[in-house]
């Protein structure tokens, strides 16, 4: 961003209580980020309210985020961003800021400052595909969603331009993701890693066969919201037209492209944060409003209550709590007032706040329906050197199993490669060093030669599994856990149900054989003192969170089965819209990112139409 540029204007909480508002956002997130975008620039004054820190969006700012990082000793999900106990976050989803009340914890996490989740996503942008739609009608599981694939992909489409997608379209066709003719992604695809070419190598020709089905286990590149080079035939799109225009990510093309963000240099460390901002985050979406003085954005503003008119049942206010300082309690209260409200704080701070405010719903399904996608990680070494380390963390994978008749008895699933090594597992570089150093006592050049033969050669598998929605699996509210400002946390009652398992089981199976066929020593072991282990088929396991939480205000085709409708707008409050992977039915085996964006910009039309009333 150029010193000239203006951007949303912070401001105080004088000014939000002496504001009409037409729309008022709770987070800044991607969801909450496009829907402000869509509005301000029809000429509708928007209020953000954020819980975390970050009063500017300038490069400044997002380098006081890398130094973070660089001196955490704990490098997880959070470790770009200081603790904040006035909007805690879940670390790793096993300790802190969840009440987890079993029997499985949801491990996973999410970031409570400016820009949302996406200042530390993985960056994948995965279309669902049209099966997932229909998955009770289809395969008796989970739930159905209350529109289509073909009514959604239009959005699709807008989310791509806005997140600046790359990939390959017509290796996403063969998958089986459709799209219309003369569509393709506004960048070219990352190529794929040394390592993930060593693994494709070893993979060719190779099938499996699961419930009669013989399926590739042939490798294929993911899309990812993180800049490549532009595709010259690109066309944005306009529903279902196509027109000429040039793609120019907010990259090395631009005209400040350190301040926006180069092109993908092959960082490891995407999760949590690019140093060089190739990767898509809320803050360029805030950053490219074309009217931001009709954005207005508070900081440090914790919502701690949604006011119902008791006549109307329409929504009057959003209640606050504004803090100074983040290790200090002391806050003032405020309000904000609007016409539209929307909730863009995520799957679960939404249902959270929706029942600390005592608005349960007439389906009383508020919270219920908690998903995730519990990943197994399976890691070996392979028998040469193959670049661990090198290129984005994630650009290859198996994707054939996202769909098939094997559907009736497990999940579906996709598998990643991992160019970073072991570290997810819990025996990373950090575990070599140290077992060189203090068991082997090699120092110099024996010590780099070990650490080059034994990182350099590590590979890890991921295997993200659908879980299907059910009730049983939800957030809930206790007044005996609160923050340190008195709001609720959030306590999570999860668990993975056989459906999944059988895939977990599934996939443990599949990767001993991909390890065997490349000839890797599989070093993969499930502790049982884990907090997240469990044991099925006599067999013991442990899962990882995907951090892709969905489902607690889901859509739906009436008030007495969901939350929210098509359009994302509650059946109970008229003027109140729950936006965001909460109000998905399902998630099939694509991370949700991208239909969360979609389903934005779907959303954002409905309500321009009912402020234009």
């Amino acid at each position: 961003m150029s010193p000239s540029k203006t951007t949303v204007k912070s401001v105080n909480c004088e000014t939000v209580s002496n504001t009409v508002y037409d729309v008022v956002i709770v987070g800044s997130g991607v969801a909450g980020a496009i829907v402000a975008k869509q509005l301000s620039e029809q000429g509708k004054r928007v209020l953000i309210l954020e819980a975390g820190t970050g009063k500017d969006l300038t490069l400044k700012g997002f380098q006081s985020h890398l130094e973070t990082f660089y001196g955490a000793v704990n490098k997880n999900s959070n470790s770009p961003y200081p603790k904040n106990p006035n909007a805690l976050s879940p670390t790793d989803g096993l300790y802190g800021y969840f009440e987890e009340k079993g029997p499985l914890p949801l491990s996973g996490s999410y970031t409570r400052v400016l820009g949302g989740t996406t200042m530390h996503w993985e960056g994948k942008t995965i279309r669902m595909l049209p099966d997932d739609f229909q998955l009770r009608t289809n395969y008796g599981q989970g739930l159905d969603w209350p529109i289509s694939y073909e009514e959604l992909q239009p959005y699709y489409r807008q989310a791509e331009y806005e997140i600046g997608v790359s990939g390959n379209t017509e290796e996403q066709k063969n998958l089986g993701v459709p799209f219309i003719d003369g569509y393709v992604l506004p960048m070219l695809e990352l190529p794929p890693s040394y390592l993930d070419q060593k693994v494709g190598e070893g993979l060719t020709g190779k099938t499996e066969e699961l419930d009669c089905e013989t399926i590739s286990l042939e490798l294929s590149t993911f899309p990812q919201g993180r800049n490549s080079i532009p595709n010259p035939d690109y066309k944005r799109p306009s529903f279902n037209r196509l027109r000429p225009h040039d793609f120019v990510p907010e990259g090395v093309a631009s005209v400040n492209p350190v301040e926006y963000g180069e092109r993908c240099q092959g960082n490891a460390n995407c999760v949590p944060i690019c140093p060089v901002q190739a990767k898509y985050d809320a803050r360029k979406t805030l950053n490219t409003i074309a009217f931001p003085e009709n954005v207005h954005l508070l900081s440090q503003a914790v919502a701690s209550e949604v006011e119902i008119d008791p006549e109307t049942g329409r929504v009057a206010a959003i209640h606050y709590k504004h803090y100074r300082d983040k290790n200090s309690p002391d806050h003032t209260v405020g309000t904000a007032k609007g016409s539209l409200f929307v909730l863009a704080a995520g799957a679960v701070e939404n249902a959270k706040l929706m029942l600390a405010s005592n608005l349960p719903s007439t389906s009383g399904l508020m919270g219920c329906h908690l998903m995730d996608h519990p990943y197994l990680l399976a890691w070996a070494l392979m028998l040469e050197v193959t670049g661990t380390m090198r290129g984005p963390q994630v650009t290859s994978g198996i994707s054939h199993f996202r769909q098939g008749a094997f559907r009736q008895n497990q999940s579906v699933f996709a598998m990643s490669i991992h160019n970073d090594g072991w570290g997810w597992s819990g025996t990373g570089a950090s575990d070599v060093v140290r077992d060189a150093i203090d068991n082997q006592k090699k120092y110099g050049a024996e010590l780099r030669q070990e650490l080059i033969s034994k990182i350099s050669r590590q590979l890890m598998l991921d295997f993200m599994c659908e879980l299907p929605a059910e009730p049983s699996n939800r957030v809930t509210i206790d007044p005996h856990y609160k923050d340190q400002l008195g709001n609720y946390r959030p306590v999570i009652h999860f668990d993975i149900p056989d459906y999944t398992k059988n895939t977990i089981v599934f996939a443990r199976q599949l990767s001993r054989k991909i390890f065997g066929y490349l000839g890797a020593e599989d070093y993969t072991h499930y502790n049982d003192n884990d907090p997240a282990y469990f044991e099925y088929e006599g067999q013991g396991y442990w899962t990882r969170g995907g951090n892709h939480f969905a489902g607690t205000h889901v859509m739906g085709t009436s008030p007495n089965n969901s939350i929210v409708n098509e359009n994302l707008r509650s059946w109970d409050h008229e003027n109140l819209y729950l936006v965001g992977a909460g109000s998905m039915p399902s998630i099939g085996s694509a991370n949700t990112t991208l239909t969360l964006a979609a389903l934005s910009f779907k959303a954002s039309e409905n309500m321009l139409e009912e402020l234009n009333k």
